[in-house]
């Protein structure tokens, strides 16, 4: 299987890239980000590209892909409602639209979040965002397409958050989301079983198309 992943750098996507590269039925992965991640490894490939609205200097290179794990985003806190909407539907439509023309047989997964609205009409700005998203996502000619929502994660194998802050506040709850992660799958996952879960419906696919935290920790 060859995959594209988008938001390597981020915590999702480090834990997601980890999977892909120990992975042995994981051939290739082109990661495309805006900063290289610092990784070397024989199956690995970095195209640094800024534009996520305009993809046409680097298509011939996103061409022959089975999946695309677009771990993406950001937060909606102390942004104003119009740049979240670009960052987080504007952008990812794009890119998926994209994809789609170019691996019209691709499955392409999305990170969401617990709590997402898919009715588009709820009193969370960032909920009926991330549902639009996922809708329209869905709408698109992918051969399938998967949403994840976790909830809490458990950053694992050396991942971090790109904020000094969380990752103070992993390194003291550490205890208590590895329990969580073990008792509560409703409230609490890993970056290890995210990515696995990814691989998994690329691979294998899965009955349903939302998964939530107990979803993906069924794989």
């Amino acid at each position: 299987m060859k995959v594209i992943l988008f938001g390597a750098t981020g915590m999702v996507g480090q834990g997601v890239l980890r999977e892909c590269l120990v992975d042995p039925g994981v051939e290739r992965v082109l990661v495309v980000g805006r900063s290289p991640t610092g990784q070397q490894n024989a199956k690995l490939q970095e195209i640094l590209h800024q534009d996520f609205l305009d993809f046409s200097a680097i298509e011939s290179e996103l061409t022959g892909y089975d999946a695309c794990f677009f771990c993406l985003g950001v937060s909606s806190v102390g942004m104003d409602a119009q740049r979240y909407r670009h960052l987080t539907y504007d952008l990812t439509m794009a890119t998926a639209t994209m994809l789609a023309r170019l691996n019209p047989g691709m499955v392409f997964t999305y990170v969401t979040g617990r709590g997402t609205d898919s009715t588009e009409h709820g009193s969370l700005r960032w909920a009926r965002v991330k549902g639009k998203t996922e809708n329209d996502l869905l709408k698109l000619p992918f051969k399938a397409a998967y949403m994840f929502r976790p909830a809490g994660i458990q950053p694992l194998y050396g991942v971090r958050s790109k904020t000094a802050w969380i990752n103070a506040i992993y390194v003291v709850a550490s205890p208590l989301l590895a329990r969580l992660a073990r008792t509560s799958p409703q409230y609490m996952t890993t970056t290890e079983r995210v990515g696995r879960a990814m691989i998994s419906v690329a691979r294998d696919g899965y009955p349903k198309r939302v998964l939530e935290s107990e979803d993906i920790n069924r794989f």
